[in-house]
């Protein structure tokens, strides 16, 4: 089922004037404050409002993620890795797909996810999409952020090549 857009957009208005009602009838005391996580801080470790916000270091080294790594392909921790040990993940995830287990992918096996998703989508059940139907299959992708360097370091500077005369 089609929910109209004028329809949608006068419950959301509805949800938000009744939301703004019942927050001015709470009484002060029992409101929540807004305030942003580093407000939450003491005065002394609070960091200045335009600060950029900076992760924390990581203890774990690339070796060290490189270790795990290789404990995870060594299953039978001999301290090498066979080819059988490299390529199980692989098998494991064909085996998946196989779901005739005949050693071999056919197209509806290969494609599984994106008939799922099709059919999911065909609200009419008549093996067509409309344009709305179709909109609800696009990939929701994270937006990205850019990094911010602390203040005092330049960001890594692009390396080029140059020729010499």
């Amino acid at each position: 089922m089609i929910v109209p857009k004028w329809l949608a957009a006068t419950v959301v208005v509805a949800l938000v004037v009744l939301a703004a009602a019942l927050w001015r009838q709470t009484p002060a005391a029992h409101r929540l404050p807004f305030a942003s996580p580093a407000a939450a801080q003491s005065p002394s470790t609070a960091a200045p409002a335009d600060a950029p916000l900076v992760a924390p270091a990581s203890d774990v080294t690339p070796a060290d993620r490189e270790a795990k790594r290789f404990k995870r392909y060594d299953k039978d921790k001999d301290g090498a890795i066979s080819r059988d040990e490299y390529l199980a993940a692989r098998r494991k995830a064909f085996a998946k797909l196989d779901t005739d287990h005949d050693g071999k992918l056919s197209f509806d096996e290969y494609s599984v996810k994106a008939i799922a998703k099709f059919d999911a989508a065909d609200a009419k059940h008549d093996g067509k999409l409309t344009a709305e139907e179709f909109a609800t299959t696009a990939v929701k992708r994270k937006p990205r952020t850019k990094a911010v360097c602390p203040p005092g370091t330049a960001a890594p500077a692009a390396t080029e090549e140059r020729e010499e005369p």
